[in-house]
């Protein structure tokens, strides 16, 4: 494990705010009625994205969902061609075909985001299968939210993980609501890592709020699974800012509710650690914040003129049960 020192911390923390700074522009975006289909953004939770990824290697994969955004930008997808897929330009990660929870990036081990709840857990168990079949070192990180723990998948995904001990880590990212319904109406335990015992597997709950919390709890599951120890469930708890998505009018939650998470912001939780501990000033701070905000508002505005995918390649990509294949494939699995 790297440790968690200055250098390291002003990485993640600049990571984060590249995160929350994709998101600021993607809704102007969306205001602008550029962008296509449903945004969710991911405002409040980049400490779990950044702190997961940290841990991983370029050959590792990971599988996203609907609120995936920040999981592509952790992992280290280009702001371009995610900016150019939810704008449905051809330059996109997907053509422009698959839009804002459709990204996938196979050359960072990206394996998809999943507009499905609870659709990226098979997948995972998939991808974990193939790494211990090809004894290749790879491991697997699932990101799901609360919501999707009630699915049949899931339940599903962490049998078969633990019965085949495969290179897994489920990582819940509790954000307290699936839509609307808040979780302790659609759950009847207060730890949702509780479940892990009914697997014979591990579960923890860890403050995905705080950054250096989930650095050093998911290294130890890293190792673990690395080690062919099997999968690990980890409950992140933490709280999505922004409604489920942009438009939502979060008419189910209070004013006060919010008020109260956002005093546990992860990027200013991030932050006091690097002017506390390592001494970093506010204008360096600054500095970081305009920086990174630069770098998304240039790959959005280069995305912006990128053509949109042409008529006659409107039926390409798809598939075709007569042929029983895929007329066009656009990876080819490393």
């Amino acid at each position: 494990m790297r440790e968690l020192n200055k250098k390291l911390m002003l990485e993640l923390y600049s990571q984060m705010i590249q995160i929350r700074e994709f998101e600021k522009e993607a809704i102007e975006l969306a205001k602008m009625n550029l962008t296509r289909a449903a945004i969710h953004t991911y405002n409040g939770q980049e400490a779990i994205a950044v702190g997961v990824c940290a841990h991983l290697e370029k050959e590792d994969y990971i599988i996203s969902n609907h609120r995936g955004h920040g999981h592509c930008v952790a992992k280290g997808a280009d702001l371009r061609k995610m900016f150019a897929e939810l704008m449905a330009r051809e330059t996109g990660y997907c053509k422009g075909k698959g839009g804002s929870m459709h990204i996938a990036d196979l050359s960072t081990g990206m394996l998809g985001a999943n507009g499905i709840v609870g659709g990226g857990l098979p997948i995972a168990v998939g991808a974990a299968f193939t790494a211990k079949y090809k004894n290749n070192g790879r491991i697997v990180v699932c990101f799901f939210g609360d919501g999707a723990s009630n699915e049949g998948a899931f339940h599903e995904a962490l049998n078969l993980a633990s019965i085949w001990k495969l290179p897994v880590v489920f990582v819940c990212e509790n954000n307290q609501y699936g839509i609307s319904m808040n979780v302790s109406k659609s759950t009847n335990i207060k730890r949702l890592a509780d479940r892990a015992a009914a697997y014979g597997i591990r579960g923890v709950t860890v403050d995905g709020n705080k950054l250096d919390e989930v650095y050093r709890e998911f290294a130890g599951a890293a190792e673990e699974v690395r080690a062919g120890g099997g999968p690990v469930l980890m409950e992140m708890a933490t709280y999505r800012m922004s409604g489920h998505y942009f438009g939502d009018n979060e008419n189910y939650r209070t004013k006060e509710e919010v008020e109260a998470w956002k005093k546990k912001d992860p990027i200013d939780y991030a932050g006091k650690i690097l002017t506390d501990d390592y001494g970093v000033t506010e204008e360096e701070i600054r500095k970081i914040q305009q920086e990174e905000k630069q770098k998304v508002l240039e790959a959005s505005e280069t995305a912006k003129g990128d053509p949109f995918p042409a008529e006659e390649d409107l039926t390409n990509d798809l598939y075709d049960p007569s042929f029983g294949e895929i007329v066009w494939k656009p990876w080819k699995m490393a």
